[in-house]
């Protein structure tokens, strides 16, 4: 069993494990909230750790914090963004929706660390106490939000490089199909002709507006709570302190954090990471299309539609032998379902803001950072594992717009709908190709007929 100490709050005392940092405030909420195995993100634990340096370097640069102090401070800060101190923060995402114990187990690692640097020990409160100097300037309400967005607005250009990799992607493989000839479907029915290229063009076109939708929504998330302090007022806090944290911010992030310019928005309402996470949600219904798409054109490899061929990563089935699976295609499909159900939780959470705080702060951080995540790891797996190994069958390609009824569509300028239906429909009947029924029914030479049913015209 592990030693005990000592650590002390406004409620009287709590132990807590002697290797540990984190002290009272933490251990009454692991004692509390003991819903799930969610934790605090990394991304946003490495964001509440950039704020609290921020603020301390600002204090220490306004005199308000001695130079000995804020080093201490500041290199536990760095400690938490490099993850050296990763088993100190055992805290549940359920929790109070504020998440105050987030933020207090964030104060009291970086406190209890800090003051083990200056010789003070853990549980010292002395000179680094985790409310008067690790959140000097802050309160929960204006930290948790700020660093929501913080995290939110790093991750979210990690999807941007992904999307465009895997935009650039489809691209390339829509100029290798640019002469790959094959029969378009509307209704999933036989439709007009078009390229193999043309239809990758559309994904790689979905993806790039994906990149800006993301780039015209970042905007809103640079902008920070941090300043506001309990509701927006800004108590407790000096005024020149938000716009230098901010700043600081921007200089190790390269986004262009500011203070929001308006306090008692940024802390009641959460609609900046509703509108990243409807964003997301939209990037997520055109991957999955895009997924579902390439099941469609790969089925087979037989009896389907067989036109393209995607790379064969992992057998398919324990009883069918040789059969191969789209597994890239379906795990992209299965992780837009997860994103596009994380933004009804966002959605929900950004409801929950009763007067001048938002409460399912905790839930709405995980749930936005989840789904950057998974779209990331998962349009850079679909670009390197599935589409830069995607191979045409130009040869099926070519039979289907041949077997295709829709290749009567260009005769219909020649001898009219009407006729050009009952040509489709004897073709259909008769089992046979539109072009063998048009040399039976109407009188066009062979030459013209080649040039109607050419499927490179438009």
């Amino acid at each position: 069993m592990s030693e005990m100490r000592e650590e002390k709050d406004s409620m009287g005392v709590m132990y807590v494990p002697s290797e540990t940092y984190y002290g009272a405030q933490t251990a009454r909420a692991l004692e509390n909230f003991e819903i799930s195995d969610r934790r605090i993100p990394r991304p946003f634990l490495k964001a509440m750790a950039q704020i609290k340096k921020a603020a301390a370097l600002v204090h220490g640069e306004l005199g308000i914090l001695p130079a000995e102090t804020v080093s201490a401070v500041a290199a536990a800060c760095d400690e938490i963004v490099d993850g050296k101190l990763d088993g100190n923060f055992p805290l549940d995402v359920y929790q109070t929706g504020s998440g105050t114990s987030w933020n207090m187990n964030v104060n009291e690692v970086i406190a209890n660390r800090a003051n083990e640097k200056l010789g003070a020990g853990k549980g010292a409160k002395s000179p680094v106490h985790p409310n008067d100097t690790v959140n000097r300037g802050q309160s929960s309400n204006d930290v948790i939000p700020a660093a929501m967005n913080v995290a939110a607005a790093c991750e979210t250009l990690k999807l941007i490089e992904a999307l465009q990799t895997l935009s650039a992607a489809f691209r390339a493989k829509s100029e290798e199909f640019a002469d790959v000839y094959k029969i378009g479907r509307t209704h999933l029915q036989d439709a007009v002709p078009m390229t193999l290229g043309q239809e990758f063009s559309a994904f790689a076109c979905q993806t790039a507006e994906g990149v800006e939708a993301l780039k015209a929504v970042l905007p809103r998330v640079t902008k920070l709570a941090l300043g506001g302090t309990a509701i927006g007022t800004g108590m407790n806090c000096d005024p020149r302190m938000p716009k230098a944290a901010a700043g600081r911010l921007a200089e190790w992030t390269g986004l262009p954090f500011e203070p929001a310019p308006n306090y008692f928005e940024a802390i009641s309402a959460r609609d900046s990471i509703v509108a990243l996470s409807g964003v997301l949600n939209g990037i997520a219904v055109s991957l999955m299309k895009i997924a579902n798409d390439l099941r469609l054109l790969a089925s087979g490899p037989r009896c389907g539609l067989a036109e393209i061929e995607l790379p064969s990563l992992q057998p398919g089935s324990s009883i069918m032998p040789g059969k191969v699976n789209p597994v890239i295609p379906e795990c992209m499909i299965q992780v837009c379902a997860a994103v596009m159900g994380k933004h009804l939780t966002v959605t929900i959470g950004g409801q929950n803001g009763p007067l001048q705080l938002n409460m399912m702060m905790p839930l709405m951080a995980h749930e936005i950072l989840e789904s950057l995540s998974l779209l990331t790891n998962a349009s850079l797996g679909m670009a390197e594992k599935c589409v830069k190994g995607i191979k045409a069958d130009r040869e099926q390609c070519r039979n289907q717009i041949e077997w295709s009824l829709a290749m009567v569509t260009p005769l219909a300028l020649k001898v009219g709908y009407d006729k050009a239906a009952q040509i489709a429909y004897a073709a259909y009947r008769e089992r046979i190709t539109v072009r063998e029924a048009a040399r039976r029914m109407t009188g066009i030479p062979e030459e013209e007929l080649d040039r109607l049913l050419n499927p490179e015209q438009k």
